[in-house]
């Protein structure tokens, strides 16, 4: 009988090392990239982090960019775009470093730009759920790392995107603020348990006024910096999948879309909206991962889109 016990638990003991390690190996679980809070971009990715998630690698820089670690200035005659946007922009779990829009722009203006300058770098400073208010927050406390262009990178939602806040962090699960001690326990809490609601996320959410124009008003405010700091910005919107074709956009997605024209128009500001480019496109669907979020030919698609812009567009040499 205890022969069978002691069987039993090593048969169960083998079982779990083999779960464990299967999760870690072929899925990335266990090691997932950790959130930290800040007064007044809400929440950024930790610093200095790697991980991979389905086989995706994930680097996050010293200063919290999913990108390489950099220098705080740049060699030289090289050339230096910031990218800042949300999750789209980032790439999430189910883009590889390689796949991400910031590194497929660094390759397509290397090849576009090798005669005048000799390196490019695109930075990628961005995180899920980031708004406008967000990206204003990260480039008012980072700066622009001496970059000549910044690329601000919105989705339709973002025009309605409500003020930071680090209320996620450490208590939604797509936010951890710190690293699970079994793969399994994280595949149990993210898939199993059932998210618990934050009641002062509601009060977030239902975020009154006018936030159209108070989320303007930050893509403004980055202009401004921008301006100051003789660097060029230019604007790219990407669609919701449900807004391409027809019916198109809701009511009030196209009266805060004329608003954004209108506002960009006024002041200046190079646009790149998308969802006409999309609508284009033999087959739309194909460019997403899901209704929101680009897969692969998607970031190719809006990469060589923003490419054309910038190459159109005199850099100067610092």
């Amino acid at each position: 009988m205890r022969l069978v016990l002691l069987a039993s638990i090593g048969i169960l003991f083998t079982i779990f090392v083999v779960l464990e390690i299967g999760l870690r190996w072929f899925f990335g679980f266990g090691n997932p990239l950790i959130y930290i809070t800040d007064p007044h971009i809400g929440y950024l990715l930790a610093p200095n982090q790697q991980t991979r998630r389905f086989g995706n690698r994930i680097q996050i820089n010293q200063y919290s960019m999913r990108t390489a670690p950099i220098a705080k200035k740049p060699s030289s005659s090289s050339l230096r775009v910031l990218l800042l946007g949300d999750s789209i922009a980032n790439g999430g779990w189910w883009t590889d470093q390689t796949n991400t829009i910031s590194s497929l722009m660094s390759s397509s203006l290397s090849a576009n730009y090798q005669d005048k300058f000799l390196g490019v770098e695109v930075l990628n400073a961005s995180a899920n759920s980031w708004g406008p208010r967000n990206e204003l927050a990260y480039l008012q406390h980072f700066g622009n790392f001496h970059s000549q262009v910044v690329v601000l990178l919105i989705n339709t939602d973002d025009l309605f995107a409500t003020a930071p806040t680090s209320l996620p962090v450490g208590r939604d699960r797509n936010y951890p603020a710190k690293t699970p001690p079994l793969a399994l326990l994280e595949v149990f809490q993210r898939y199993v348990i059932k998210q618990k609601p934050i009641p002062e996320l509601q009060a977030v959410h239902q975020e009154g006024g006018d936030r159209v124009g108070v989320n303007l008003d930050a893509i403004g405010k980055i202009h401004a910096l921008t301006n100051q700091q003789n660097c060029q910005l230019i604007l790219v919107m990407t669609p919701l999948l449900r807004e391409i074709g027809k019916p198109g956009p809701r009511d009030y997605e196209i009266k805060a879309r004329q608003r954004l024209t209108e506002f960009t128009q006024s002041r200046h500001i190079a646009y790149i909206d998308f969802l006409p480019i999309f609508n284009s496109y033999p087959d739309p669907k194909a460019l997403y991962h899901d209704t929101i979020h680009l897969n692969l030919s998607g970031n190719q698609l809006v990469t060589n889109t923003i490419t054309q812009k910038l190459v159109k567009c005199p850099i100067s040499v610092y």
